[in-house]
C-alpha cells in the first residue's frame, strides 16, 4: 500500500458538462459542471476508488505512461494526484449508522437521564475491543 499515487485522467468536455475517466481504473468515473469542479471531483474519486481497492485487498495497477493514451476530440489528459494518509484518516473517522435493539424500559430510563447513545456505544466498543481513539493502526491492518 502506497501513500502517494498519480494517474492520468481523460477529461471529456461536452455541452452538458465534463466527464472524467481513468484509463487504468475502470469504474472510476467522476463528472463535473466546470473545470475547477472537475479537478476536485477527479481527485476525490481517485482517492475513494483507491481506498476501496485497498480495503478489498485488490491489486492496484500502476499508471499508464501518458504517451500510451490517445485522447479523442474534446478530450484532454491531466495527471491527478492522490495523497492517501489524510484521506484514509478521514474515511476511518467517518460516522456510520448502526441499528441497536434495547429493552423499552432501558430506553425510557436512558432518555430520562439524557444519555448520549452514540457516545456510550462508542466508548463501550472501545473498552470491549481494548482500543484507543487512534483508528489508523486498526484500519486496513
Amino acid at each position: 500500500m502506497k501513500d502517494f499515487y498519480t494517474y492520468p485522467a481523460l477529461f471529456h468536455v461536452a455541452d452538458d458538462g465534463i466527464s472524467i475517466t481513468f484509463p487504468d481504473l475502470p469504474g472510476c468515473l467522476p463528472c463535473a459542471d466546470n473545470m475547477e469542479e472537475a479537478f476536485c471531483n477527479a481527485r476525490e474519486a481517485l482517492q475513494l476508488h483507491l481506498y476501496g481497492m485497498e480495503e478489498d485487498n485488490e491489486l492496484i495497477p500502476g499508471p499508464s505512461p501518458v504517451s500510451a493514451i490517445h485522447p479523442e476530440a474534446n478530450e484532454t489528459i491531466a495527471m491527478i494526484e492522490a495523497w492517501m494518509p489524510p484521506f484514509r484518516e478521514r474515511m476511518a473517522n467517518k460516522a456510520v449508522n448502526k441499528t441497536v435493539t434495547i429493552p423499552r424500559w432501558l430506553d425510557t430510563l436512558a432518555k430520562r437521564e439524557n444519555v448520549n447513545f452514540s457516545h456510550i456505544f462508542q466508548q463501550s466498543l472501545k473498552d470491549y475491543l481494548g482500543v484507543a481513539d487512534n483508528p489508523s493502526k486498526h484500519i486496513l491492518a
